[in-house]
């Protein structure tokens, strides 16, 4: 799609915890990171390896016959199967045992010991493979939310979606391309809850999304060892080149009273925001009581009020560790934040 700007995502080298948080995470936009020591994982993570670490642990994932895993549509199935017989699977370009058919792609996006109630660890799900996995301690030890295996077949594709938290995506085995949206082209996303109905970003059907195109796409291709950067509410979306391994680490940005304390994916929008989008369509009801063209009058008077107190013409204010104590920025959390379901199997990107 040649009318779609593309932007690459900045490239840094060798980043310390001083220069990540002087130069990097005040400007609320990706980046990746390369050069980092991310531990033994890096020659070790082979399939064989894997499997043998991870045994016979069951693991629930996502099934497709399509490789564009489609949440909206629910195209793929939730199987378990045990971990080595997975990466086996997801390994493979066809396979002799399958759930579908005989060339479907597997998906795994690791979750606690109680979905319902704890967040992904790899350190406890996982604890043989995360001694070999190192992260830079960009963040504080108690703002630590979650660190999430994710492992998929060549050519998976998932949807596009944003995230509540900041993240770093660690691409420890594979290559891996990411497409990344702000949060300030929410409008151009064409949005169901937190995910966009563009499932085809490459060849997007215009005639059903004509706002698209006005959207900056960001691109970046992950090498093995590679970080990336991804800043709270920037919509990504990550095509797998090749069968790849990599863990993403959340951490908690605002104070954690921000935050759904029952949320142990870190998917549901922070609390204020929740509660501003109650009130809004509480708002909405009331306007029902009144005749069309008034609804269209104080319709718009809302919007221009709301444009008013929250858009911002550049990116996010600063945010540093030393300023966990601000609040959300008003413009990213009322534009762009809905509810998010928190089975299980809503699980994204």
């Amino acid at each position: 799609m040649e009318l779609q700007e593309k932007i690459p995502v900045r490239i840094f080298t060798e980043v310390d915890k001083d220069v990540f948080l002087r130069d990097i995470y005040p400007e609320r936009r990706p980046a990746v990171l390369r050069g980092l020591c991310l531990g033994p994982c890096l020659e070790k993570w082979t399939v064989e390896y894997l499997g043998e670490r991870g045994g016979d642990k069951e693991v629930k994932i996502h099934v497709s016959t399509q490789p564009q895993m489609d949440f909206l549509h629910k195209n793929f199935a939730y199987k378990t199967l045990p971990f080595k017989e997975f990466v086996k699977r997801a390994s493979e370009r066809k396979h002799s045992d399958f759930f579908l058919c005989e060339d479907e792609s597997y998906y795994l996006r690791s979750l606690g010991e109680d979905v319902r109630k704890e967040p992904a660890d790899l350190s406890k799900q996982f604890p043989d493979l995360a001694q070999d996995f190192h992260i830079p301690q960009y963040f504080e030890p108690h703002q630590f939310f979650s660190s999430v295996f994710r492992i998929s077949s060549c050519g998976l594709q998932l949807w596009t979606h944003y995230d509540v938290m900041d993240n770093l995506l660690a691409q420890v085995t594979g290559r891996k391309r990411v497409a990344l949206y702000s949060p300030q082209d929410a409008l151009h996303l064409y949005l169901s809850g937190d995910k966009s109905e563009v499932l085809d970003i490459e060849c997007p059907d215009l005639n059903q999304f004509p706002e698209f195109v006005k959207a900056k796409r960001y691109d970046c291709v992950l090498e093995p060892g590679d970080l990336l950067f991804i800043p709270a509410l920037w919509f990504h979306n990550t095509l797998a080149l090749q069968f790849g391994v990599g863990v993403n680490v959340f951490w908690r940005h605002l104070p954690a009273d921000s935050y759904d304390r029952k949320d142990p994916y870190g998917n549901k929008d922070p609390v204020a925001a929740t509660r501003a989008l109650q009130a809004l369509e509480k708002a909405l009801h009331t306007l029902d009581q009144l005749p069309e063209d008034y609804r269209d009058f104080y319709g718009r008077r809302m919007v221009q009020r709301v444009q008013k107190r929250t858009y911002c013409d550049g990116p996010s204010s600063t945010i540093t560790q030393d300023s966990a104590a601000n609040s959300p920025n008003p413009d990213e959390v009322i534009e762009k934040s809905t509810n998010k379901t928190s089975a299980w199997h809503s699980c994204h990107a």
